[in-house]
């Protein structure tokens, strides 16, 4: 062997990752994440808290003022700690939309969902990533467009690894009760389920690697085995969703098992409801035992939910 082909030979045994290409895939809710020049002139105007702004509406709520608003300095520093978790591509949610999440993810791609409203849904994409921004999943927002929308997004497009993806940021304030219950925050988040599946489902038809990820707002631990009632409504979420019906839409929740997540921030272990919901194909490319919550350093305010993690073994969706 020459002395060329023998450090050839050795470089290449010495970079594993070479022959193992990971895709690190995130979730983060980034807490009314807006800049401070937006949040100073909507808090000249706030709505009472109570009044819930529609789907075109640019408002916050007046609880939020002053305490929720997020400075220049907390942007550079959620800026550095998203740089340092090495990111792929993370679904982002509360988030205002372009300018923002430029100043947290200067090296990366972005694609958001088009509504008016300061709390949008999108993606973040590291540059070099082949990727197609598809249209707003606008039907999630529900007839009246008063919830936020899916963000739809193909990763190596026209490629054999092609992954569709969905982020989502479903209705809150109903996270463990009964979808049926009397409660309007219940009843929206029923109306979306049907919808969520109906995604899901030809996704799984068409046998795309796909996932949804993002806040789900739901506790699938405490959710019953069974998705509807006697009369047939939709009274959990998880089980709804994942009933095997394609087959390709056996689904795999990869946090499963667990257990409650603490990431450093004012609330401590929780469970969580934010979620990596895996279709069949990239469920088997999910890398063992890569589920991780970041912790934050020590300090000032960080968002109330934890940044999220898992790692794609790229080759083997090529191989599915």
């Amino acid at each position: 062997m020459s002395r060329t082909a023998a450090l050839a030979l050795a470089v290449l045994l010495a970079t594993p990752a070479a022959s193992a290409e990971r895709l690190r895939l995130g979730t983060w809710n980034l807490e009314w994440m807006m800049l401070p020049a937006t949040f100073d002139a909507l808090a000249a105007h706030c709505i009472a808290p109570e009044r819930r702004a529609g789907g075109e509406d640019r408002a916050i709520p007046c609880d939020l003022v002053p305490a929720g608003r997020w400075s220049a300095k907390d942007l550079a520093r959620l800026r550095d700690f998203a740089a340092a978790a090495g990111l792929d591509v993370v679904a982002l949610q509360e988030i205002d939309g372009f300018e923002v999440a430029r100043r947290i993810f200067p090296q990366h791609v972005l694609c958001f969902t088009s509504r008016h409203h300061v709390q949008n849904v999108g993606f973040a994409i590291r540059r070099g990533i082949p990727h197609r921004c598809d249209r707003d999943y606008r039907a999630l927002g529900l007839a009246d467009d008063d919830v936020r929308r899916g963000a739809d997004l193909t990763l190596y497009p026209g490629t054999g690894r092609a992954i569709r993806l969905l982020a989502v940021h479903l209705k809150s304030g109903c996270n463990s009760d009964p979808l049926t219950g009397s409660r309007d925050a219940c009843s929206r988040l029923q109306r979306q389920v049907p919808i969520l599946e109906d995604w899901i489902d030809r996704r799984a038809r068409a046998d795309n690697a796909f996932a949804v990820i993002g806040d789900f707002n739901r506790r699938f631990d405490v959710e019953p085995g069974k998705p509807r009632d006697a009369q047939g409504r939709i009274v959990a979420l998880w089980p709804e969703i994942n009933d095997g019906d394609p087959p390709a839409a056996a689904l795999v929740d990869a946090g499963s098992g667990h257990g409650a997540i603490d990431c450093g921030n004012r609330y401590g272990p929780r469970q969580p409801v934010d979620h990596f919901v895996l279709g069949r194909r990239l469920a088997a490319a999910m890398a063992a035992g890569s589920y991780r919550a970041w912790k934050y350093p020590a300090g000032p305010r960080w968002p109330d939910h934890c940044l999220l993690t898992i790692e794609l073994e790229l080759e083997r969706i090529d191989g599915l």
